[in-house]
């Protein structure tokens, strides 16, 4: 019975204050295809999320400041996050192989309509 009390309390707390109680769940790929699937973090951005998961191939040397871009990635489905600002594409301008579903992880903030998300890490960061 208590088992059924929490999940209707999750149900309604998600739904009047527009938040999820389960962490939504992000694939990062390596450039050989290797998968993490792993939680992100609600309010951490997916920069944060792959370096505590030690996900390979993401540097962060700016630590999340939108200053470098050694967290590019590429991202599958990104109708599902907001577009690239002015100081993000100037950032991107420095990346590696950019192509037009490049974005900077530290960019992204891990939210529950993330869920499922597909983010592409290229072969080099520099």
């Amino acid at each position: 019975m208590a088992r059924s009390i929490t999940s209707l309390l999750k149900v309604e707390i998600s739904r009047h204050f527009d938040v999820q109680l389960n962490m939504p769940r992000v694939k990062f790929l390596e450039h050989n295809g290797t998968a993490h699937e792993i939680e992100a973090r609600a309010g951490a951005n997916l920069m944060q999320t792959a370096l505590i998961q030690k996900v390979p191939g993401i540097i962060g040397d700016c630590g999340g400041s939108c200053a470098c871009a050694t967290c590019h990635v590429y991202i599958e489905d990104g109708e599902r996050i907001p577009p690239v600002d002015e100081l993000e594409a100037q950032m991107l301008e420095q990346a590696i192989d950019v192509n037009n579903n490049s974005r900077l992880a530290c960019q992204i903030v891990g939210k529950y309509g993330l869920d499922g998300l597909t983010i592409r890490i290229p072969s080099r960061q520099f």
